[in-house]
């Protein structure tokens, strides 16, 4: 593995900590919560927050990217496009609060919460708070600070997760013994409100953590510089929220698909939960990605740049295959993380967990576009996406259920892929590695589908049985691609030797 792709590796290995490590406490919070919420609480738990993912898209409105491209660019001063961010950021979002607080009432009357508009006063103090901390995090990305970036994501999360542990489990208890103790700030009706609530402590918390990134600079907004990035910026935008309604349609608009609401938020709840199954393949996704748009906009400056860009585009299919095959080899284990009145979903993994990898290799195949700026490329691509994922799911989940949901994403996924590669060979054609691609990709989906076809009576039976497949996969790896010498703390033992 080349030195530019070692520290890509150990980048995206820091800055996935927090997003693996936190995502990961939080799958195992999926228990508590098919436990403690009843599946229409869940249900309205998966709403809400689908509706706060595409908000924070909307507010960041592409430039967090905008950012890194322009830092990079040498012609303006790094801390003018810092500053000149930050506020244009800030901006729109304390308007967007106010604009919440000023309207509350017919906001939450026009998503169906009229009898909680707090939760949507909460989550748009949330969503806020949020959308401002992307700049500060990016300019910690851009100071290559991993350590701080990914200390203080961890910070919030293991905040967030102890206040929510707190409102489910320990106020319960209290409350049941001795509920005068804290009558005063808790009502064991509100359930998924505290999930909200302990959002916000969460956000909250970390903003003040992020005071020393705010500070040390001066405020300013350079006009000009601002009219450049939101040109650049204003095809992320439509690419970020066709590709967020992507993730998030399908539970945005679940209540819509059917007659029954109740089944519609059991459906959401089975296949919003099952789905957390496959959240290790998106995190990965997410931490490649951390580390992946500084490290190409300033390979860009290298004469190798073309190799680094294939070479990042083919061991992250590597790693995301062994990701993918661990996961449906070990399912056995791994099922045991949500309750068993969720296990009819599970099928559904598998095909969750296909449909990031091939995102994976979309947003890898994207950066020609953002190298040439022609952005408006990506947002054609993301709407045609975007316009598949909301017919599949209007057509097909009413019949079928939410293993339409997890087939229209994949199938929206793939189609953007092709589309990008497409014209990537028009406009920049790089040589990928094919036929190594192409071979991990066969082996991976034949090694799978042994697994589904031969099948044990006894789970340790299965586990060894899968257990020799994945070692076949990492025998064609280690000989073809990853020696044993180019693996961490492995690779000393057999240099010594």
């Amino acid at each position: 593995m080349a030195g530019g792709m070692k520290s890509l590796a150990k980048d995206t290995a820091i800055y996935g900590l927090s997003s693996i490590l936190g995502k990961f406490i939080g799958w195992c919070l999926v228990p508590i919560y098919t436990r403690v919420l009843t599946t229409g609480e869940f249900g309205v738990m998966t709403n809400v927050y689908a509706y706060t993912a595409l908000l924070a898209v909307i507010l960041t409105y592409g430039m967090e990217t905008g950012f890194f491209r322009f830092m990079n660019k040498g012609d303006d001063e790094p801390m003018k496009v810092y500053s000149t961010t930050l506020l244009s950021i800030a901006l729109t979002s304390i308007l967007f609060v106010v604009f919440c607080f000023s309207f509350l009432n017919p906001i939450a009357d026009f998503l169906d919460y009229s009898h909680h508009p707090d939760y949507i006063a909460i989550m748009a103090i949330v969503v806020g708070i949020d959308t401002i901390m992307t700049i500060p995090f990016a300019y910690l990305r851009y100071k290559k600070r991993p350590i701080r970036f990914a200390t203080l994501r961890l910070s919030s999360i293991f905040i967030t997760i102890a206040f929510t542990i707190f409102f489910l489990i320990i106020c319960p208890k209290i409350h049941a013994v001795n509920p005068s103790l804290i009558a005063w700030f808790y009502n064991p009706s509100y359930k998924e409100g505290y999930v909200f609530v302990a959002n916000l402590i969460g956000s909250a918390i970390t903003f003040i953590l992020l005071i020393p990134e705010l500070r040390g600079f001066k405020y300013v907004i350079d006009t000009n510089l601002l009219k450049r990035m939101l040109k650049y910026c204003f095809p992320l935008l439509i690419l970020g929220i066709a590709g967020m309604l992507n993730q998030t349609v399908d539970k945005i608009i679940y209540p819509f698909l059917f007659d029954d609401k109740v089944e519609a938020f059991r459906q959401l709840g089975i296949y919003s939960a099952c789905s957390r199954v496959a959240i290790i393949m998106m995190m990965f996704t997410q931490a490649f990605r951390f580390a992946y748009e500084p490290f190409i906009f300033a390979k860009n400056k290298d004469a190798n740049h073309d190799k680094a860009y294939t070479e990042a585009m083919k061991y992250f299919i590597i790693f995301s295959l062994i990701i993918f095959l661990g996961v449906m080899f070990y399912m056995d284990i791994i099922k045991h993380f949500i309750g068993k009145d969720f296990y009819e979903g599970l099928n559904v993994v598998s095909i969750v967990m296909m449909g990031y990898i091939l995102f994976g290799v979309y947003f890898n195949l994207s950066f020609w576009y953002k190298m040439v700026d022609k952005t408006y490329f990506g947002a054609v691509f993301s709407i045609a996406g975007c316009v598949i994922t909301i017919v599949l799911n209007i057509v097909f989940v009413p019949i079928y259920g939410y293993i339409a949901s997890a087939w229209a994403t994949l199938i929206c996924n793939l189609i953007m892929m092709l589309l990008s590669y497409y014209f990537e060979r028009k406009y920049r054609p790089l040589p990928y590695d094919f036929k190594s691609i192409g071979l991990y990709f066969g082996l991976a989906i034949v090694l799978y589908g042994v697994s589904c076809y031969i099948r044990f009576d006894t789970e340790a039976l299965r586990l060894a049985f899968n257990t020799v497949l994945f070692a076949i996969f990492f025998f064609v790896l280690i000989k073809r691609d990853l020696p044993l010498s180019e693996i961490p703390v492995i690779g000393k033992i057999v240099k010594r030797k």
